[in-house]
């Protein structure tokens, strides 16, 4: 039995044991009755077996034609899923993957690094960068504005999320050049207590209490920070520092974005480093784009 037969000969067959009359099987299918019982008659001689009793009364199945049948059937099936699965695969390369970020990944060119090696295995993909406010702890995944994005944790509903962490930073302190504290090449945490704190917005939630460093407060006995100021970006953080509203805590990463002039930071002793991380959405973990960014992610900040 020749093994060359083609998915539209099975195509042709089946259309014709369901109608069970050419001419119609010739309409669903778009081709002439002429080329459609040619067709049929090629692949019952590749088969060496009449799959059809014509006569005119009408057409039936015949014994091969019937047991055929199914096994035709599942082949169409089967090539329909794999058809289905390589679309699939070109829309995810074609997409649209949305990083979320509420401060710069910077980091030594950590973001091209990152992007270079996804767009190696996603060409076609378009990556789209969108800054977030510091409301949204999440930068966007939360409400499903960002596919990926980068954090500062803790985060919020934790056990929603999966996460990379791309840098761990000692925390600093900003204060004003003119401040008493800036004078010492290193502060404890303690001499920081009673100052009024730069916090984000409320709705940063755990985020906004790592930065305000609650749970080393609580180690050390004192009460609640002093809030002096809520801030929601960059530009805000270094005016209300140069204003005298409060200091705050800053990643060793970021410094730079808020030391211009008249603003200075200072190491901090008693305070658990800062973690910048990937995160993505749990159920987004098959996405090929998400799955295949994160990579990306690890490969880079591993130097691989």
């Amino acid at each position: 039995m020749t093994t060359d037969v083609h998915v539209r000969e099975l195509r042709y067959f089946v259309t014709v044991a369901e109608e069970l009359h050419f001419t119609r099987a010739a309409e669903r299918l778009y081709v002439s009755q002429p080329a459609l019982s040619k067709q049929v008659r090629a692949l019952e001689r590749q088969l060496g077996a009449e799959l059809f009793h014509r006569d005119p009364q009408g057409v039936a199945l015949t014994e091969a034609g019937t047991a055929l049948l199914p096994h035709a059937r599942r082949v169409l099936a089967e090539w329909a899923g794999g058809a289905a699965a390589v679309e699939a695969a070109r829309a995810a390369r074609r997409a649209t993957l949305v990083v979320g970020m509420s401060t710069s990944p910077g980091r030594g060119g950590l973001l091209p690094a990152i992007r270079s090696r996804f767009t190696a295995a996603h060409p076609e993909a378009v990556v789209r960068l969108r800054q977030m406010g510091w409301e949204d702890s999440t930068a966007g995944l939360a409400d499903g504005t960002a596919d990926v994005a980068y954090v500062w944790l803790p985060l919020p509903d934790a056990g929603r999320y999966a996460w990379t962490v791309v840098a761990e930073e000692p925390r600093l302190v900003a204060l004003p050049d003119t401040h008493p504290l800036a004078s010492r090449p290193e502060v404890d945490f303690a001499d920081l207590v009673a100052e009024p704190f730069l916090a984000l917005p409320p709705e940063a939630g755990v985020l906004r209490d790592f930065w305000l460093a609650l749970d080393e407060r609580r180690a050390l006995g004192a009460g609640p920070a002093r809030v002096g100021a809520e801030i929601s970006g960059t530009e805000e953080t270094y005016e209300a520092l140069v204003a005298g509203l409060g200091i705050c805590l800053v990643a060793t990463g970021n410094a730079p974005l808020i030391t211009l002039g008249g603003v200075t930071t200072r190491p901090v002793r008693g305070l658990t480093p800062s973690r910048y991380a990937l995160a993505w959405r749990r159920e987004d973990e098959g996405r090929a784009l998400v799955r295949d960014y994160a990579q990306a992610c690890r490969r880079a900040t591993a130097g691989g």
